[in-house]
C-alpha cells in the first residue's frame, strides 16, 4: 500500500514536472510570436510613412525619379516580403529598403529649401523614430527567440520540446556584410 502512494506521488510529481514544462515552452513561443508582432507593428508604420515622405520631397526634387523609383521598389518588396513569413526575407527586404531610404536621404541634401520645409522634417523626424523603434523591437524579437531555442536545446525541456515537435526560431540577423561594418567619416 505505502508503495502505491509512492509511486503515486513520483508519478504525479513527474507529471506536473512535465506540464510545467511544457506550459514554459508555449509561453515562450508565444512571446517570440509576439514580439515578432511589435516588429511587424514598426514596419507597417515604416512602410506607411514613407510614402508621404516621397510625396513631399517630389514637388522639391523634379529631377530625382531615379531615386523615388528605387524607395517606392523597395518598400513594396518589403511589404511582399511580410506576406511569406520567412524572417530571412523580410530581413534581407527591410535591409534591401533601409538602403534605399540612406540614398533618399542623402539626396535631400542637395535641396536647402526641401531640408527647411516643414512637413519634410516632421516626416523625417517620424520616421528616424521608426527605425529606433524597429532596431529596439528587433532586439527584443532575438532576446526572446534566444531565451526560447535555448530552452529547447537545454536538457530536460529539450525532451518535451521534442515530443512535441517545438521548433527553433530564426533570428533576425544582417545578411548584407557592408551593413555591418560602421560608416567611415572623413574630415579631409
Amino acid at each position: 500500500m505505502i508503495f502505491v502512494v509512492i509511486l503515486l506521488a513520483v508519478v504525479g510529481i513527474f507529471i506536473i514536472f512535465f506540464v510545467g514544462i511544457y506550459n514554459r515552452l508555449v509561453g515562450l513561443r508565444n512571446r517570440v510570436k509576439n514580439s515578432w508582432s511589435q516588429i511587424d507593428v514598426q514596419l507597417k508604420r515604416r512602410h506607411d510613412l514613407i510614402p508621404n515622405l516621397v510625396e513631399t520631397a517630389k514637388g522639391f526634387m523634379k529631377h530625382e525619379n531615379e531615386t523615388f523609383v528605387a524607395v517606392t521598389e523597395a518598400r513594396s518588396k518589403a511589404m511582399n516580403a511580410g506576406n511569406s513569413g520567412s524572417v530571412k526575407e523580410i530581413g534581407q527586404a527591410e535591409a534591401d529598403l533601409s538602403g534605399s531610404l540612406a540614398k533618399f536621404l542623402l539626396t535631400v541634401e542637395n535641396y536647402p529649401e526641401l531640408k527647411a520645409n516643414q512637413n519634410f522634417l516632421a516626416l523625417q523626424e517620424e520616421l528616424t523614430s521608426t527605425e529606433n523603434r524597429i532596431a529596439f523591437s528587433r532586439q527584443a524579437y532575438n532576446d526572446d527567440v534566444m531565451m526560447f531555442n535555448n530552452k529547447i536545446e537545454m536538457f530536460p525541456s529539450n525532451i518535451v520540446a521534442g515530443m512535441f515537435n517545438f521548433e527553433k526560431s530564426e533570428f533576425f540577423e544582417i545578411e548584407n556584410k557592408d551593413e555591418r561594418e560602421a560608416p567611415k567619416v572623413s574630415f579631409s
